[in-house]
């Protein structure tokens, strides 16, 4: 391509100057496929002259090797000024582009020429200041010019137009109306021949210019229609007749070579050059080439039977000239190319409809398989599919190449008897693109092909040593195929384009990388062969690679590894014989878990699945590489082993069979009940038995085992036997279970029933297996027997559940300790709830095991039944109030409690300190009440028994056990009365704070600065000072101080919690208002004394002395934390 775009260098400069394109748009527009198969016309064949580029408006840029039509722009035209090929040496030299005007632009032109140009130049007024023959050379250069435009119209138009000298029409003195005449008479002739498109072969007259007369050389011309020489005959003798004669020869000779190349050219013309320019037609392009060629050359035999032509004819054949053979050439040639075109389109003409029919046929079941680019696409995501696309494409188009092959073949048989004229041509040009389209199907389909195969490496695992090591290698080696695959699925190119060359490059190179990956495949396969210890490895291992082995090369590379299998399947068949003759007789190994003989069978089965297995393997690759010789080698000692196999089966077979009828004849005698050692029952023969039915399963899967006399009856009904063991096997067990868990007082209830039961099971120990109606019988009894042992199970569940109940209070908490960890008020009400629901589900089961067993309630047996189980609750309950009751020792033991049980407040009241509640009577009753409501937790449940007592509570009260714990509960109570009292008295350090009257301490303070005791009856009168002041009010913060550090709470006796803040709280509010009291007459002197300090008086002067001082005074308050008020502080600023 890069030869052609530099062959094109001056169309593409014209052509973007021209149009003001663009580089780039030129480049997209000479790259497109269509517009390269007319490019390479143009270039490289000769009969392509002229070539036409124009501005489509629907497709933009577009080129023609013919002039376009309804183009209103204008056309670039680029002709040849030599019939040959482009090179790189000529085409500058002989490439002519114009630009011309489109639509009808020719017409235009050859009316001006006919009928404006030509007058004028003919006209001798118009060029008589001319010089001498310029007149004449414009004229012939203007006619030359119109022709040239007449034939290029009708090449636009279809049609080949033959030219006529103009001298045929032109005399001596030329008037202008013979010449306007002559002129339009050749141009109304011309436009009628061009516009008849239905031109038909009876159309064309006859004319002086015929086979005969281009046959006879003396025939005259017709002197309406030719030029008659002989008429100018007086001019002969002048010099100036002479010129003219030649001219007019000259003239017609030249038409004759131009009609003789625009013949040729037409003729030369052929259906199959689309084809070999690498086009792709379709029917109808033949259809139209024929239809076209006939109307053509009847256009073309018209004009050489009109007059102008009989007049060219009449001048070469009276003048002699050397063309006129030519003439008659031409004449002939036309005559039968209208005859074959003729034949052709005649048997054209059915052709066509048939084919009609199809192309307007609906195809309903018609699918897109293969969509160009997509192709390679599907090498990644699904090749299979793709493939099984290409296989359909490939058959299809195959098989028409078959059947074309098959039609041609009949015709030609049924033609042998008659003579007939063949078309016969070549098959490679009808196929000539289904071929190469067939061949690079094929070569895709090759590449999907090996793209499912090397597909496999990604699921290969290899095992054995280095197993893990060739996966590794093998995953790699796929890898690099998935790099390769989407290297070629990538690439640009169409794969479906047989003129896509770039994929053939791609392709190559594919194979190449293919053929190094399948190379290390081989290396890899040689050396994992190595590892494979067996036979079946060893076979896995080709099947794996088999794909590499389809390659002659390759399959010679690995052909010894193929033989080192055949010697390794012989060897596992030796090794097959050795186990069996070295292991036949130790007949213990094989009955663990399954009879001797049917262990032996299955020991010898397995054998001969192993040889079995081995010839699997070999049958793998016997077709690769195994010749006759090798393969009956392995066959003989493959059937060696199963004979040997076989007969060790017959002989273990023959003396399982006597075995079996020997154990079936003892069972037989055998009954069917039966009293062991323990004196209880079982079934009789029961082992054996068992063991004869086990061999029964294993005898029915190999019928090839003979049933003896006694055999065959137990075999045949093994199914029934099977079930009436298991029935009287049932039977017996649930009598013996429920003759073995009887309970003393549950035995009188069922006395009856157990005698009546023993009885029926004693007849059955007089049958035997022999005997009739055995499975009849015991299913009779079967039912019985499983109908009282549901009962009784029924019973005895309840009994259970009854024990489970009890069982279940163990985990049950009477007392339960708060979030605080101090006990709660009383027994907690979700375990008086259990316990109501409890008892009342006690006497539920009790009321069902008297309608299981149909006791009354005066039966003595099942007033003792109940007695057990009133025993049972009874003891359930006392073990429950005992927990409780040892609960409340250990928890009120000062050495055994972990926390306090109860908890008291120490209050201070007007009256002085006491407990809230009291840990006298109040703490005596609180204990007293839950000590009672753990007793009345027995009287929530229902008695079961009528006894002496209405409920358990009474009967637990008078239990001495729980009496002695309860006293010891009351006897912790007095030790902790004791300590509270003690802890109180303690804290009566601060009674005076409650028991002094304040008004009393504080008028004996301000008389005597103190308070006065007993002892102080003559006391001198002494007025507190300020310092007497400060004394009792800091006493009074020491003591404050002290109280604050009191501990909140006391645990008194390890057991009960003294919660001291509410004393604590109360006494601080006393020690603040002793403190108070000092402070307020702290203030009112600190008031009385700012008043007087106002009013100035004399007698504030004179008492002075007697007065606290003031800022002293002061000063103690803030240090006392006493604010002034806020009128004393105003004072003060003041």
């Amino acid at each position: 391509m890069e030869s052609i775009n530099e062959r094109l260098d001056p169309i593409r400069s014209f052509t973007v100057n021209s149009f003001r394109l663009e580089e780039e748009r030129w480049r997209g527009f000479v790259s497109q496929e269509a517009n390269q198969v007319i490019f390479n016309s143009f270039c490289n064949a000769q009969d392509y002259c002229n070539l036409f580029i124009y501005l489509n408006p629907e497709s933009g840029l577009s080129v023609n090797l013919n002039f376009p039509k309804n183009i209103q722009t204008k056309v670039i035209c680029v002709s040849k000024t030599y019939r040959e090929a482009l090179t790189k040496e000529n085409y500058r030299k002989i490439l002519l582009i114009q630009e011309v005007k489109g639509d009808d632009v020719l017409s235009f032109i050859i009316s001006v020429t006919e009928q404006v140009i030509c007058p004028l130049l003919s006209n001798p007024k118009n060029t008589s200041s001319w010089a001498v023959g310029v007149a004449d050379e414009a004229l012939k250069f203007m006619e030359l010019q119109k022709n040239k435009a007449l034939v290029m119209k009708a090449q636009i138009e279809g049609h080949t137009y033959l030219p006529y000298p103009d001298a045929l029409h032109v005399d001596d003195n030329p008037d202008e109306s013979h010449l306007d005449d002559g002129l339009h008479r050749d141009h109304d002739r011309h436009d009628v021949d061009l516009q008849d498109d239905n031109l038909r072969v009876d159309t064309v007259q006859d004319g002086i210019l015929n086979e005969s007369a281009l046959q006879d050389d003396d025939s005259s011309v017709d002197p309406q229609n030719g030029v008659d020489v002989c008429k100018e005959d007086h001019h002969g003798d002048s010099e100036a007749g002479i010129i003219k004669d030649m001219k007019l020869l000259h003239a017609c000779d030249g038409t004759i070579i131009e009609w003789a190349e625009l013949v040729s050219e037409f003729l030369q013309q052929d259906s199959s050059q689309l084809v070999l320019d690498g086009m792709k037609p379709l029917p109808s392009d033949e259809f139209h080439f024929w239809n076209h060629r006939l109307k053509n050359l009847l256009f073309i035999q018209q004009q050489l039977m009109s007059s102008s032509a009989q007049q060219v004819a009449s001048v070469v054949q009276k003048l002699d000239s050397i063309y006129w053979d030519m003439l008659r050439h031409i004449y002939r040639q036309v005559q039968e190319g209208v005859k074959e075109a003729k034949d052709v389109t005649v048997n054209l003409e059915p052709l066509q409809e048939k084919l009609k029919q199809v192309e307007q046929m609906e195809f309903q079941q018609s699918r897109k398989l293969l969509r160009g680019k997509e192709v390679l696409h599907g090498l990644l995501s699904n090749p299979g599919l793709v493939l099984d696309d290409v296989r359909l494409v490939i058959q299809t188009l195959q098989t028409f190449k078959d059947e074309y092959s098959r039609v041609r073949s009949q015709l030609e048989d049924l033609n042998q008897d008659r003579v007939c004229q063949s078309w016969n041509f070549p098959p490679y040009l009808v196929f000539l693109h289904l071929d190469n389209f067939l061949k690079r199907l094929r070569s895709i389909q090759e590449v999907l092909c090996v793209s499912l195969q090397m597909e496999q490496l990604d699921q290969t695992v290899l095992s054995g040593v280095s197993g893990h090591c060739w996966t590794v290698i093998v995953q790699g080696v796929y890898q690099d195929f998935l790099h390769n695959v989407t290297i070629l699925s990538e690439c640009n190119s169409d794969p479906t384009d047989p003129n896509d060359h770039l994929f053939e490059q791609h392709l190559g190179q594919f194979q190449v990388q293919v053929s190094d990956l399948e190379k290390q495949l081989v290396s890899i396969f040689s050396k994992a062969f190595k590892d494979c210890s067996n036979s079946s490895s060893a076979a896995k291992l080709v099947k794996m690679f088999r794909f590499i082995l389809n390659q002659p090369v390759i399959f010679e590379q690995l052909r010894p590894y193929l033989i080192q299998l055949k010697k390794m399947v012989l060897e596992e068949l030796d090794q097959t014989e050795l186990l069996f003759c070295s292991q036949r007789e130790k007949s213990e190994r094989f009955s663990r878990f399954i009879p001797t003989p049917a262990a032996r069978l299955c020991w010898t089965q397995q054998l001969l699945l192993r040889a079995e297995d081995s010839m699997r393997s070999y049958r793998a690759v016997e077709h690769l590489c195994m010749d006759s010789e090798d393969t009956q080698q392995v066959m003989d000692r493959f059937r060696q082993i199963v004979n040997l196999l076989q007969l060790f089966r017959d002989r273990v077979r023959s003396d399982w069979s006597t075995q079996l009828d020997s154990d079936c004849g003892v069972i037989l005698k055998q009954t069917l009940i039966q009293h062991n050692d323990q004196g209880m029952l079982e079934v009789g023969c029961s082992h054996k038995l068992e063991s004869v039915l086990r061999e029964f399963r294993y005898v029915s899967r190999d019928r090839d085992v003979e049933l003896g006399p006694h055999t065959s009856p137990l075999f045949t009904s093994r199914d029934d036997i099977t079930q009436c063991y298991r029935n009287l096997s049932h039977m017996v067990a649930c009598y013996n279970q429920v003759l073995a868990d009887v309970l003393q007082v549950e035995l009188p209830l069922i006395q009856d029933q157990l005698q009546d039961l023993y009885q029926t099971l004693s007849d059955l120990q007089k049958s035997s297996w022999g005997s009739e109606a055995v499975q009849q019988v015991l299913q009779q009894q079967t039912e019985k027997v499983q109908i009282f042992h549901s009962t009784v199970s029924e019973a005895r569940a309840n009994m259970d559940a009854i024990t489970q109940i009890i069982k279940g209070w163990t985990q049950l908490h009477l007392l339960q300790r708060s979030d605080q960890s101090l006990l709660e008020d009383g027994v907690s009400e979700q375990s008086c709830k259990q316990l109501r629901d409890d008892g009342q589900e006690l006497l539920q089961l009790t009321q069902v095991n008297k309608t299981l067993y149909t006791a009354a309630d005066s039966c003595e047996s099942w007033v003792r039944y109940l007695d057990h189980i009133d025993a049972q609750v009874q003891d359930g309950l006392f073990q429950l109030l005992l927990r409780s009751l040892h609960f409340l020792s250990e928890n009120t033991n000062p050495q055994s409690c972990r926390a306090a049980l109860f908890a008291v407040s120490l209050q201070l009241p007007e009256t002085g300190s006491v407990f809230e509640p009291s840990v006298g009577d109040g703490l005596c009753d609180h204990l007293k009440g839950i000590i009672c409501d753990v007793y009345a937790a027995a009287s929530l449940l229902p008695r079961i028994s009528a006894g002496d007592n209405v409920n358990y509570q009474v009967s637990l009260q008078q239990n001495p056990e729980l009496s002695a714990l309860e006293q010891e509960v009351m006897c912790h109570l007095l030790q902790v009365r004791e300590e509270a009292e003690h802890l109180r008295a303690e804290l009566d350090k601060y009674a005076h704070l409650w028991q002094s009257d304040r008004n009393v301490v504080m008028q004996e303070f301000l008389t005597y600065s103190r308070k006065l005791g007993p002892e102080d009856l003559d006391t001198e009168e002494t007025p507190p000072t300020l310092k007497d002041f400060r004394r009792e009010i800091e006493s009074l913060h020491r003591l404050s101080k002290e109280v604050s550090h009191l501990d909140e709470v006391i645990v008194v006796h390890g057991w009960l919690q003294v919660d001291l803040r509410p004393f604590r709280d109360s006494l601080l509010s006393l020690i603040q208002d002793w403190k108070n009291m000092y402070t307020q007459h702290l203030l009112d002197s600190v008031g009385h004394s700012l008043q007087q300090v106002s009013q100035h008086t004399a007698a504030e002067e004179s008492s002075s002395s007697s007065r606290l001082p003031l800022t002293e005074t002061i000063l103690l308050l803030e240090g006392a934390g006493v604010e002034l008020p806020e009128h004393l502080s105003a004072q003060l600023q003041c």
